[in-house]
């Protein structure tokens, strides 16, 4: 397998109860770079990233993550892939009765049992990243969207991963707040030097943050290239896709199954 490859998902196909999701996906990340995903709501995007980091086991097809299939790993390994990958979930996914310290540091209290200046200090240090520091005492309820947004970034580069994937991370935000979070995910894969995958309905942020582009579209990847040629293609889906057009194949295609 190529080792520059640091994620590769094979033939992966998904059915619940009798909707087929995912149909013979087949995608590969290079290493340190960003890769991003476009697709419509629903079109199984999320279910994507739950297949990569080990949340959804695939009904056929192969996961890897650095040349091993994550389905075989031992009890040992599934908790270092765990420490090696994080990720940001679409409305952040905070604990709402932990302080935002103990949100971001949740994962290395939980599984290295770590406590005292050390957990201080490591908290304190990716709130620094995301632009948070010294909010540690504050409860999630006290937070905006973005800064809670933010505080789930700040918790998932805590364990220091070498992937990160993160879920419509723009969403639900309002536009000057979303280009911030854009910045922000591209300062942190430059400075931390990790690979990313970023799944999004956003082309704006798509563009701003992506190496890579693939759309996703009825279970399988169509299309995918820098954002350039995404955005000179003449692919019609992706066409109508990326500019938002009311009319096109898509909508014939939703109109089928009225």
């Amino acid at each position: 397998m190529d080792t520059e490859n640091v994620i590769e998902l094979k033939n992966i196909c998904r059915s619940f109860n009798s909707h087929r999701v995912l149909k013979n996906l087949n995608l590969t990340v290079k290493r340190g770079s960003t890769l991003v995903v476009i697709g419509r709501s629903g079109c199984g995007k999320s279910v994507m990233l739950k297949h990569i980091i080990r949340l959804i086991r695939p009904d056929s097809g192969q996961v890897f993550v650095n040349g091993q299939d994550v389905w075989e790993f031992k009890r040992k390994e599934i908790d270092a892939f765990h420490k090696r990958m994080n990720m940001v979930f679409q409305g952040g996914a905070l604990f709402d009765s932990l302080t935002v310290g103990e949100n971001v540091g949740f994962e290395l209290i939980e599984h290295e049992n770590a406590s005292g200046d050390g957990l201080y200090e490591r908290v304190e240090e990716s709130l620094s990243l995301v632009g948070l520091s010294g909010i540690g005492n504050l409860m999630p309820s006290e937070l905006s969207g973005g800064m809670k947004k933010r505080v789930a970034l700040a918790r998932a580069i805590c364990t220091k991963p070498e992937i990160l994937l993160y879920d419509e991370p723009t969403t639900g935000v309002d536009p000057i707040t979303a280009d911030s979070i854009n910045e922000l995910i591209r300062s942190l894969h430059d400075r931390l030097k990790v690979t990313s995958i970023v799944v999004t309905h956003d082309m704006k942020s798509a563009y701003k943050i992506a190496d890579r582009i693939a759309m996703l579209y009825q279970g399988q990847i169509i299309a995918q290239g820098t954002p350039e040629e995404i955005q000179s293609t003449t692919h019609p889906i992706v066409h109508q896709f990326i500019n938002g057009l009311a009319e096109g194949p898509i909508t014939e295609t939703v109109d089928q199954f009225r």
